[in-house]
């Protein structure tokens, strides 16, 4: 076990998945001689060279549709959208190519893709660098999509993700980048200096798509959550004393849905936490899964505690989030009910 921040750990997947396979390449804007805006590919360029990971045009089109053609000529480019806010030009791409190349070819061509983005807010970038689009990928038939909240998952899920033969969306939470713990806080905290750090399993560490982690036990209320909102879930928890029991769904699509009935059958009782805005929101999905498998075993009606149905209010950061406060007031909610 080695102590990494979720950079460092993703930075070491990469290297790992560059030194395994000479068939993975890296690129995208700033990736290569600068390491990435977030340094999250330092040092790949140097050791690989310049055909190996490499700095492209400001296109996120372009990056998208040239790793769709080199998964299908039998690459697997691991590609970076710097924010997940502009991952849009290239979404005709992800949708009406990558995620249907497989069923159009009737299996002749995969395409073995993976797509980082990182997302979510908290690092001050207002309404441009601070969307959770996650929603957009999980309704698109033919995609994964996966969202870390740990170092080690980090790790474990991107060397997953490069060695699937089909394309996956991999969204990286911005505030957790330098430290497992910074989504606590409800208030801003900025920090660049290395501070409660993950273990991350050394060597090829592989966390399998479609496995939800149960990051805290409990009786009395099931909480689903994903990235940056797994700590903010458990801070709650802790706060207010509730039994809850913490989900980290670490995989969208495929979704882990044994283990969230197995949850909800024992407790009773479900919320649901998510960044990104209510309507429409993954939570819905959620929901309706819960309430179709567990009907008959809830006590009280299904909560979500999520962003503001507005564009990203950068003024209104740190009230726009689901922090513990909002979500131990929804956790005393459905244990009164």
């Amino acid at each position: 076990m080695a102590k990494m921040t979720m950079i460092e750990a993703i930075q070491n997947a990469l290297d790992i998945a560059m030194g395994d396979d000479d068939k993975v390449v890296v690129f995208g804007e700033d990736v290569g001689y600068f390491g990435g805006v977030f340094r999250c590919t330092a040092g790949l360029q140097k050791k690989y060279g310049t055909s190996r990971c490499f700095d492209t045009p400001i296109s996120e089109l372009g990056i998208v549709g040239t790793a769709i053609g080199m998964a299908a000529y039998g690459l697997k480019p691991c590609v970076e959208i710097q924010f997940a806010d502009y991952m849009y030009p290239a979404y005709d791409q992800i949708v009406s190519e990558a995620a249907r190349l497989r069923y159009r070819s009737a299996g002749e061509f995969t395409c073995p893709l993976v797509v980082r983005m990182p997302t979510g807010g908290g690092i001050f970038g207002a309404q441009t660098h601070s969307q959770s689009p996650e929603a957009l990928f999980t309704h698109v038939a033919g995609l994964k999509t996966v969202v870390p909240s740990t170092p080690a998952d980090a790790k474990g899920l991107l060397l997953a993700a490069i060695a699937d033969p089909d394309p996956v969306i991999f969204l990286e939470p911005k505030r957790l980048y330098n430290g497992p713990f910074d989504g606590y806080h409800e208030k801003p905290v900025v920090s660049w200096k290395k501070h409660d750090l993950g273990e991350v399993p050394d060597g090829h560490h592989l966390v399998p798509l479609g496995s939800a982690a149960i990051r805290r036990e409990g009786q009395a209320v099931t909480v689903l959550a994903y990235g940056t909102m797994v700590h903010v879930a458990l801070a709650a928890a802790e706060a207010t004393g509730i039994d809850a029991e913490v989900i980290d769904l670490r995989t969208l699509l495929p979704l882990d849905t044994p283990t969230i009935v197995a949850s909800v059958q024992k407790t009773g009782r479900c919320v649901i936490v998510h960044e990104a805005t209510l309507t429409s929101g993954f939570g819905a999905e959620l929901a309706a899964v819960v309430q179709r498998d567990c009907f008959y075993n809830l006590e009280a009606p299904i909560l979500r505690v999520t962003g503001w149905d507005t564009p990203y209010p950068h003024a209104q950061e740190w009230d726009y989030f689901p922090g513990p406060d909002r979500v131990g007031r929804a956790l005393q909610q459905i244990m009164e009910a």
